[in-house]
């Protein structure tokens, strides 16, 4: 029996084209909270970046692709920074070969400089204005994400002086770097520990490559109808696309609705 749902949002409970949750869906999840199933966020974006959710309730959210975690009345149960020594890298690697990135900490975010990449981002994820500050406030506080705009041709060079992160890509202008072993599985766990649900009363959906990890660790893993072929390959189960109603679909097909 299925008792909590773990949702992504952008391409996945969002449209890329309308930027708005589906009706069907937004009726889902009213109907999975009367039922006493719990429902969750699973995203990369940082809570005060979330703006495209409509009214719908929640029991809890994993942010910055879990590596921060609240539940009820907003209390964190888990929080993961990056390496002090990585961001002292980072900010070295900046000063011969910048490229946009954005700090993500608890309390805000900010960027380094914004270009045409990062603007067509924005706009695709109708995300909120987001201001410019220099990288070195970053060693004033705990930095938990780093959303960088290089392409996947320079992702090695980059990778390689950030020993203690890992990139969870999901799409081709930017990756979200990340603590190694940080990802939306172990938001998972933290989650469900602190609730008392076992991993196989859980069911999760995404459509990006930093889905994955929450796919192949929930009960039943549902990729969106446009999610990439490798995500759809973790996936025990492919839906409809987020414009067709994937998310409804699902959930009627393996009798949770």
């Amino acid at each position: 029996m299925i008792k909590a749902v773990f949702f992504d949002i952008d391409g996945t409970m969002v449209s890329f084209e309308t930027h708005q949750v589906p009706q069907s869906t937004q009726d889902a999840i009213v109907e999975l909270r009367k039922k006493g199933i719990r429902v969750f966020i699973a995203t990369g974006r940082h809570r005060s970046a979330i703006n495209n959710l409509a009214n719908i309730t929640f029991d809890g959210y994993i942010t910055i692709n879990g590596g921060y975690c609240t539940v009820e009345n907003d209390i964190c149960i888990y929080k993961r920074s990056i390496e002090k020594s990585d961001i002292e890298a980072l900010i070295e690697f900046q000063k011969n070969r910048p490229f946009p990135c954005m700090i993500v900490e608890e309390t805000r975010s900010f960027i380094n400089f914004l270009n045409d990449d990062v603007e067509h981002v924005l706009n695709m994820l109708n995300f909120p204005t987001i201001n410019v500050r220099p990288l070195e406030e970053a060693l004033n506080s705990d930095v938990l994400q780093l959303v960088s705009f290089f392409t996947e041709n320079k992702e090695n060079t980059v990778m390689s002086v950030l020993p203690n992160c890992e990139s969870t890509r999901w799409y081709p202008l930017f990756t979200d770097i990340v603590p190694k072993g940080s990802h939306k599985g172990i938001g998972m766990d933290k989650i469900i520990a602190y609730y008392g649900i076992s991993l196989d009363e859980t069911m999760a959906f995404g459509d990006g490559g930093n889905d994955i990890s929450m796919l192949q660790h929930a009960g039943i893993g549902v990729a969106m109808g446009n999610a990439d072929d490798e995500v759809k390959a973790s996936a025990d189960f492919v839906t409809d696309t987020v414009d067709a109603d994937g998310i409804y679909k699902a959930l009627n097909k393996f009798g949770v609705l």
